[in-house]
């Protein structure tokens, strides 16, 4: 029987796969972080599927980060975040209707926008409900169209929500959301992987 992408995240803290994200996921969080920091003075950072919180913990060192918080859906994952930091803030929340507290400079999310239905849905409620005008939501995604090594992962993970996308229909997403200047790249292209998709928008 197939599980949800949160049932399967909260797996993951169990037996122990959550730890490595980091290590899977570094240079293209590297990548996407050095483009959306440069240039910036202080900022607020919020990372829209946190996992176990080590982008936000990353982030919150920065000296020109004021704060840095995480959302997730999966609770043990938030518990997990907030059991190794007590200094920033952790929220279980869903993402398509979860509404912070103040808005934020950045929007930060890797591996996250696929386990969606409605990615747009998302988009939406971060564009609206998130980011403060000149922000930016900037996104990293392994699972697309053009990287043909990642189409097995819906029968591998037998997750039930992986909506598959080409690079041209993630960008015509942002743009429709109401971003401007939107660009992409990828990471870490090797081989046969075609590496990490990223998109970033800004709120005009």
């Amino acid at each position: 029987m197939k599980k949800t992408p949160i049932e399967t995240f909260s797996d993951w803290v169990d037996n122990g796969k959550a730890d490595g994200m980091e290590k899977n996921h570094i240079e293209s969080v590297k990548n996407m972080l050095d483009y959306a920091l440069k240039e910036r003075e202080d900022f607020t950072f919020l990372d829209a599927g946190c996992g176990t919180g080590w982008v936000v913990r990353l982030v919150s060192k920065m000296e020109n980060c004021f704060s840095a918080n995480g959302i997730d859906g999966s609770a043990k994952m938030i518990d997990k975040a907030r059991g190794i930091d007590t200094i920033n803030k952790y929220f279980c929340n869903n993402l398509l209707d979860w509404k912070p507290n103040s808005k934020k400079d950045i929007v930060f999310s890797m591996e996250v926008l696929y386990y969606f239905k409605s990615p747009i849905d998302v988009l939406k409620n971060i564009f609206e409900n998130w980011l403060i005008k000149g922000g930016i939501f900037i996104m990293g995604v392994d699972f697309y169209q053009e990287n043909y090594s990642s189409h097995d992962w819906p029968k591998k993970t037998n997750i039930d929500t992986m909506t598959l996308l080409d690079e041209k229909k993630w960008k015509e997403l942002f743009e429709k959301t109401g971003f401007k200047d939107v660009k992409s790249w990828r990471v870490g292209k090797k081989n046969e992987w075609e590496g990490t998709l990223v998109v970033v928008g800004t709120k005009a």
